[in-house]
């Protein structure tokens, strides 16, 4: 069984990994496009990921899987270009809870004007909701699988067997 299986798991990283660099890929392009210049693509999915919630760095951090340092120095430049508002939680000073301004409330929606587009798009191309549930339905157990790794070591290590 491990044969059969090491080929489509190997294919399946490789594959998360482009999906996700072609995703991000279309979020420039759109960014371009509307003549946005002062923030990047991974800023505008963070940016998108905040919602109209009110968080931390490190609840976004979890929120989005991003990493830590990379999100702080994200927010930094996203305050500075004026898509965010930071507060200090007057609980604890050293937390700093992040919203969207105005303007990124309407970068919020223009991205997800997009998202409907592309929702359109995929329809009249055949993509059905049955199998993006099913392609989704196998990354969660992949997820599932990577975390129970990471938190309980549940696969066995070569030269421990």
């Amino acid at each position: 069984m491990e044969m059969a299986l090491r080929q489509p798991y190997y294919d399946s990283i490789l594959l998360i990994e482009r999906l996700h660099r072609h995703f991000l890929e279309v979020l420039k392009v759109e960014l371009d496009r509307l003549g946005m210049q002062d923030i990047n693509n991974v800023q505008s999915l963070i940016l998108y990921n905040i919602g109209d919630d009110e968080l931390t760095v490190g609840e976004l951090t979890a929120r989005g899987y991003y990493l830590g340092s990379n999100v702080s120095y994200n927010v930094k430049k996203m305050h500075e270009n004026g898509y965010l508002t930071q507060e200090r939680s007057p609980h604890d000073r050293r937390s700093v809870r992040v919203r969207l301004s105005d303007k990124g409330l309407l970068l919020r929606d223009r991205i997800s004007e997009l998202f409907a587009r592309q929702v359109d798009a995929l329809d009249r191309n055949g993509l059905a909701a049955g199998e993006l549930a099913n392609a989704n339905d196998t990354m969660r157990k992949l997820e599932r699988f990577w975390t129970s790794s990471l938190s309980y070591g549940a696969y066995v290590a070569p030269g421990t067997q």
